[in-house]
């Protein structure tokens, strides 16, 4: 597996200067942001789609330093109440297939989305509990309504253009566990998996390495974020997980993301390296940083070290010795 980086944390760089970066850090791939919560720092689609020399640029300015893309990103909510949000998002993300299908990059990065409780609503609304039983009929109606019938025109469109959507399975959207993922995947089509962030699945519970063996089974982990997570048990005992403080308050906060092995051991993120390479995914494991108590620098720098010395990069050998 090669690895790689989301882009979105140098975005005050110019493209060359971050493509200069990364190849000086070591690593073999970008995850680059069009648009969405990640901005376009690095990539003005309209640009590219448009002109077919500026896309032979582009990629001629990765390629030369030795680097691929393992996906565009463009994170943001494409079925929520908010209207102007959605269509933005949904024109975002069709522009985004487009221009991975021109330029050969395999895989675009999104949410699943959040509507509201109904037609009239103006903020989406996260059912996280079946009862009173008003918040199961808003879950039902929310997938039956909304996300099952835009995913099904979105996934076709995205196998058609020969493109896999990776949806990050984050708190906050329909889609943010192994179950709801498969869920979705069989009312859409293969093309709809995951973009799979350990750190979003630790703090619901949620086994890494098992939720790897849940997902790869089905062939549904089609990205992967490398961000770590520590949660404080003193503080989970105030405000549990769902703690809603804002991310600044670390002292105080229920968990906080981390750089990898400042959350969980260099043991454990070889454990999710080597049930990634058994249960079949060989594409890039891509560093997120979102470390509130580390500079850029530094947490991406410790993430990059970390992940080299636990990372699989070559194929297995024949088993010589069975």
């Amino acid at each position: 597996m090669k690895l790689g980086v989301f882009t979105v944390l140098f975005s005050d760089k110019s493209l060359e200067d971050m493509l200069d970066h990364v190849k000086k850090s070591g690593l073999q791939a970008v995850e680059i942001g069009t648009g969405g919560y990640p901005g376009n720092a690095h990539c003005n689609v309209d640009e590219l789609l448009a002109n077919e020399n500026k896309r032979k640029e582009f990629l001629e300015k990765v390629y030369s330093r030795g680097l691929t893309i393992s996906a565009f990103s463009c994170h943001g909510n494409p079925i929520s109440p908010d209207k102007q949000m959605a269509k933005e998002t949904d024109d975002t993300f069709m522009k985004t297939v487009q221009l991975a299908e021109l330029l050969k990059v395999p895989v675009v990065n999104t949410f699943s989305g959040t509507p509201g409780d109904s037609e009239d609503a103006k903020y989406p609304n996260w059912p996280v509990t079946p009862w009173p039983n008003e918040y199961s009929d808003v879950l039902k109606w929310q997938w039956e309504e909304k996300l099952i019938p835009y995913w099904k025109e979105r996934g076709q469109f995205a196998q058609d253009h020969g493109v896999k959507i990776g949806l990050e399975l984050h708190a906050g959207f329909l889609v943010h566990t192994p179950y709801t993922m498969l869920k979705l995947r069989e009312a859409t089509n293969d093309a709809v998996g995951a973009n799979l962030d350990p750190s979003h699945l630790w703090w619901q519970g949620i086994d890494a390495v098992a939720a790897i063996k849940i997902l790869g089974k089905e062939n549904a982990i089609h990205h992967f974020h490398a961000k770590d997570i520590y949660i404080d048990q003193d503080n989970v005992n105030m405000y549990g997980l769902t703690d809603m403080q804002p991310y600044s308050n670390v002292q105080t906060r229920a968990w906080s993301f981390r750089s990898v092995g400042y959350g969980h051991s260099n043991y454990e993120w070889a454990s999710i390296v080597s049930a990634l390479r058994t249960y079949g995914y060989d594409h890039v494991i891509s560093i997120e940083h979102e470390d509130p108590i580390m500079s850029v620098d530094e947490g991406f720098n410790r993430a990059v070290k970390n992940l080299k010395e636990v990372n699989i990069e070559e194929a297995p050998a024949d088993m010589w010795w069975a």
